[in-house]
């Protein structure tokens, strides 16, 4: 017994070794780039020819049949069953359901195929292959030799290639994209949203000097007293930064400038990484008000990075969250990464703008990223706007509770997703999962995740959407995962998912927990342009009513009621939803329908932020 134990232990550590990647660079947007993104090749492969041979076992490195390799006959005589042909193009980034009726169902593999020049460099300069996202798993090759492989659909990782690109002629890039589902993945089998395959953002070589600044954090130190620090105009930022090169020592040093401020700061490293904490005077502090944001520099040797970086102290007193020292009230909404009038994933940030354009329109000032890490282009425009983010990884459902591996899957999203975007002020809540049925092995796979995401970053809050029982006239709130939550977050449908509308006014609403209360999901479905009597399901009306019985229940909530996110911005695909007069393949519970008509709950809702707006600022 205590061999199998171990035999077991041991393949879950090889499984996670599996997925090991060179750590991620971070800032790639400010970094000297050559985009890959445009026009590639394809090839659709569901019985995985190009991977393993007929008796189902990987194919050797050189093999001239594993599709990583030229296809290209040297002789009449050569017999080649693949190739890639200019009859067979897709674009990256994108999803490939939306580039072709093909596609539109495909759950598979896909070969990608480009060849590109190796970029002229500096002397000893560096290059990785940087994907944005690949969706699900991503073998990479290049000329031939895998690189390495990544598994998660919504988060970046990259590979040096600096030594396997070759000199004189065009380097043969082969990505083998896999979306197909497993029990034992993150997200499962079971979603309520599109699985959009490809290579959904964008490619790019990213150049560095032989020692760079490969990640580092910068904020407003946690344990001041903000009011305090306002008062006196006086500050404290506190970080980290990690080095990669092979000539990283100890003596190494960077400076730190916030040029508009003033500051500058030398800060030395120990070997490959170091720590700062020094005051800051005369800051602005980021607020949606005041989407203050510095061009923050940091200059190793001769090269300087920079970013544009705001600062905010967000944390939970009582029942109550305070932004700054002030108590915010969260009026959000919720959105998936996808332009419904293209029936496509997000990719650009054009998409970003629109996406949030949308939502500005509604008078928010948080949105909730739904399931999964959008786009960084969300986030740094989040930022600029002044927009507060919930931003999640896809444990989702049913995930297995109880393989330790899928755990560590989850902990390595949770970590791409914080090491990506720790540096937006917009991000203040760290999500680990959605609607998951309480037990015992769930609670403690959750607790991990929450204390993990803890432990990585202590300038947010931590939190997960809960499901809630209902009952005539109370709905009492006491998941056992609340207990270890910064916010007790929940997914309210009553009125849709169980009796009608008007039953939610007589709804009381308690929390075993002495926390704020946030509703991340309440909506109803609407098809848009279908109108009836507000009784008539799928109608404008119904959802219309639905709204209107909601914010009702609103003015009776409880004092740790501090702010909603419904579900959701825009009408998405979904596969589950197949009434064919009303959804035909679209989860119809968004504000916006799917061709971009705001729909009659759209107002309601809008209306409702104007006016708590105003009591805010009153």
């Amino acid at each position: 017994m205590i061999f199998k134990k171990i035999i077991a232990a041991f393949l879950v550590l090889l499984s996670v070794s599996a997925f090991a990647q060179e750590n991620l660079i971070v800032n790639t947007h400010n970094r000297k780039q050559v985009s890959l993104n445009g026009t590639w090749h394809y090839i659709i492969d569901p019985y995985e020819t190009g991977f393993y041979d007929y008796r189902y076992k990987e194919k050797g490195e050189k093999d001239p049949e594993a599709y990583w390799n030229n296809p290209e006959p040297h002789g009449k005589t050569d017999r080649k069953e693949h190739g890639y042909s200019d009859d067979y193009t897709i674009q990256v980034p994108g999803d490939w359901n939306s580039q072709d009726d093909v596609f539109k169902y495909y759950e598979g593999t896909v070969w990608y195929q480009r060849t590109f020049d190796k970029p002229k460099l500096d002397k000893n300069e560096r290059v990785f292959l940087y994907f944005g996202a690949v969706n699900y798993e991503a073998h990479v090759y290049l000329n031939g030799k895998k690189l390495g492989m990544h598994k998660g659909g919504f988060t970046p990782f990259n590979f040096e290639i600096s030594q396997e690109m070759l000199e004189d002629e065009g380097n043969f890039l082969v990505v083998k994209v896999d979306n197909k589902r497993y029990a034992d993945e993150v997200p499962t089998l079971n979603t309520d949203w599109w699985n959009y395959g490809g290579i959904t953002r964008d490619v790019k070589l990213v150049i560095t000097p032989q020692n760079f600044i490969q990640q580092y954090a910068i904020h407003l130190e946690q344990s001041q007293d903000i009011e305090k620090s306002i008062k006196r105009k006086k500050f404290n930022i506190s970080g980290y930064f990690k080095l990669n090169g092979p000539n990283t020592s100890s003596e190494e040093k960077i400076t730190i400038e916030i040029p508009e401020i003033g500051l500058k700061e030398k800060v030395e490293s120990n070997a490959s990484e170091g720590s700062f904490n020094f005051d800051a005077k005369k800051l602005e502090l980021w607020s949606p008000e005041n989407p203050k944001l510095y061009e923050v520099k940091f200059t190793l040797g001769e090269n300087i990075l920079t970013d544009k970086i705001g600062f905010r102290k967000i944390e939970v007193a009582g029942k109550e969250v305070l932004l700054n020292g002030k108590k915010i009230f969260m009026r959000g909404i919720s959105i998936h990464e996808e332009i419904a009038p293209e029936a496509r994933r997000a990719k650009n940030s054009a998409d970003a703008d629109k996406l949030l354009g949308w939502a500005r329109d509604l008078n928010v000032n948080m949105v909730r990223l739904a399931h999964y890490p959008h786009n960084e282009y969300m986030t740094r425009a989040a930022d600029s706007l002044g927009i507060l983010v919930w931003s999640e990884i896809p444990v989702y459902w049913t995930i297995d509770f109880k393989n330790e591996g899928v755990l560590k899957k989850a902990k390595k999203q949770l970590d791409e997703m914080i090491i990506r975007d720790q540096n937006r002020a917009s991000v203040i809540i760290w999500s680990v999962g959605n609607e998951t049925p309480v037990s015992e092995a769930r609670t403690r796979f959750m607790k991990s995740l929450v204390m993990h995401a803890k432990e990585k970053d202590n300038t947010r809050l931590i939190s997960a959407a809960l499901e809630v029982g209902y009952n005539r006239g109370k709905n009492y709130i006491d998941d056992p995962l609340g207990e270890y939550t910064d916010i007790v977050s929940v997914n309210e449908y009553l009125g849709w998912y169980g009796d009608l509308p008007h039953a939610k006014v007589k709804s009381k609403w308690e929390t075993a927990y002495n926390k704020p209360l946030f509703f991340s999901e309440t909506g109803a479905g609407a098809k848009g342009g279908f109108h009836a009597d507000k009784e008539t399901r799928w109608s404008e009306e119904f959802q219309e009513w639905y709204f209107e019985e909601t914010l009702k229940m609103m003015e009776n909530m409880p004092e740790n009621f501090m702010g909603l996110s419904p579900w959701i911005l825009v009408d998405f695909r979904s596969p589950k939803r197949n009434n064919p007069k009303f959804q035909e393949g679209w989860n119809r519970k968004g504000l916006i329908d799917n061709q971009g008509n705001k729909k009659k709950a759209f107002f309601v809702l809008k209306k409702y932020y104007d006016e708590k707006e105003k009591e805010d600022q009153e």
